[in-house]
C-alpha cells in the first residue's frame, strides 16, 4: 500500500489510516467529481464520505474513473462511510451501508462510522420533520452498535467507529462492545481543542479524526461577528514564523497531537497546500500558544435537536 509522504495512524486492530484526508461535506455533486480526481492526482488517498452529504454517487464515479485509468488502485485508497440517523434500527444498518457501497461503486469500506448517537424516525426522508421539528426514534446507540459489529463479520467494512460521541457515551458503548470503536470523529480545531475528549479516546486506544479543523469558514449558518479561526492573529504570527499559512498551522497542530484531519477544499491550490504540512514541525512553545487559543467554540451545535435524549454536546468536553 502506497500513501506517498503522508504519515499514518495505526488503529488498535493494526489497520492504518492516512493522517490527512479530504472531507466531502458541502462539496456539491457538480463539483465533487473534479475535486476527487484532482485530489487523487495530488496524492490524497483518504476520503471521508457520508449519506447525508448527498454526493456519494458522484464520488463513486470519480473514484471508479481514477481506478479504471490506473491513476490509483482500490487497495491504496482509504474510504470512510457513515451510518445516517434514520438507519439506527438493527435491521436497517446493513441496508444503509449496502446503499452507500453501491453508490460509491466499491465492495467494502475501510472505516464505517455511526454518524451521530441520535436516531431519527425511520423512513425514506433523511431529515424527517413535523413542521420545524425533527422527528426522533428512540433506538439506543448501544443497540445500533451491535448491528455495526456484524458489518465487520460480513466484510462490508474493515473497521468501525463513531462520530460526535461524548466521553459518557463512549464509556457506555465500551461496556457492551465486542468490537470497540477504532475512532471517534469530532469537531476539533484551535478554538475547540477538545483536550479531555481527545485524552479519553487516546487512553482507550481510540483514534481521533478532526472535522472542521480549519473552523468551517464556509458553514451556511455563519453569524455576523463570530470569530473566524483562520483570521486569528496568533495563527497568522505562528504561520509567518514557519513561512506557512494559518490553515497549514492549524492542520499541523492537530497532526502533532496525533490526530487525523479531514479539511475540505474545492480549490486545487488549497488542496495542495493542505498536504504541505509534513515538512515543518511546530515548537513546543508554539504548540502551547495554540493550545491557549481554546475558547470552547463549537461551530456545529445542532441546537435544533438538543432535546434529543442522546444529544452529545451537553457535557463540557473542552
Amino acid at each position: 500500500m502506497v500513501w506517498h509522504t503522508v504519515p499514518i495512524v495505526q488503529f488498535y486492530n493494526k489497520l492504518k489510516i492516512p493522517m490527512i484526508g479530504l472531507g466531502t461535506w458541502k462539496i456539491t455533486p457538480e463539483q465533487v467529481r473534479k475535486v476527487i480526481k484532482t485530489a487523487i492526482d495530488l496524492g490524497y488517498r483518504h476520503f471521508d464520505c457520508a449519506v447525508i452529504y448527498g454526493n456519494e454517487a458522484e464520488i463513486g464515479e470519480a473514484i471508479k474513473d481514477s481506478i479504471d485509468k490506473k491513476r490509483v488502485a482500490r487497495e491504496d485508497l482509504f474510504i470512510t462511510g457513515k451510518l445516517w440517523n434514520t438507519f439506527h434500527r438493527h435491521e436497517l444498518v446493513e441496508e444503509c451501508i449496502t446503499k452507500s457501497l453501491y453508490n460509491l461503486k466499491i465492495d467494502y469500506f475501510d472505516l464505517y462510522l455511526m454518524h451521530w448517537p441520535m436516531a431519527y424516525k425511520e423512513g425514506s426522508d433523511l431529515m424527517p420533520r413535523y413542521g420545524n421539528r425533527i422527528l426522533y426514534s428512540l433506538v439506543h446507540y448501544v443497540d445500533t452498535w451491535q448491528a455495526m459489529q456484524e458489518l465487520v463479520d460480513k466484510c462490508l467494512t474493515k473497521s468501525i467507529g463513531v462520530a460526535n460521541f461524548s466521553i459518557r457515551q463512549l464509556q457506555l458503548l465500551l461496556r457492551g462492545a465486542s468490537i470497540k470503536p477504532v475512532l471517534n470523529q469530532i469537531e476539533c480545531h484551535p478554538y475547540l481543542n477538545q483536550e479531555s475528549l481527545v485524552s479519553f479516546c487516546k487512553s482507550n486506544g481510540i483514534a481521533v479524526t478532526c472535522y472542521s479543523p480549519l473552523g468551517s469558514p464556509d458553514r451556511p449558518w455563519v453569524k455576523m461577528g463570530e470569530p473566524i479561526l483562520l483570521q486569528d492573529p496568533k495563527l497568522k504570527e505562528v504561520g509567518e514564523f514557519y513561512f506557512k499559512t494559518p490553515a497549514q498551522v492549524a492542520l499541523r497542530y492537530q497532526v502533532q497531537r496525533g490526530n487525523i484531519v479531514i479539511p475540505k477544499s474545492v480549490t486545487p491550490a488549497r488542496l495542495k497546500h493542505n498536504l504541505e504540512i509534513f515538512d515543518f514541525k511546530l515548537s513546543c512553545e508554539h504548540m502551547e500558544e495554540i493550545d491557549s487559543m481554546d475558547r470552547g467554540k463549537r461551530y456545529l451545535t445542532l441546537k435544533s435537536v438538543s432535546d434529543h435524549p442522546f444529544y452529545p454536546f451537553c457535557e463540557k468536553e473542552y
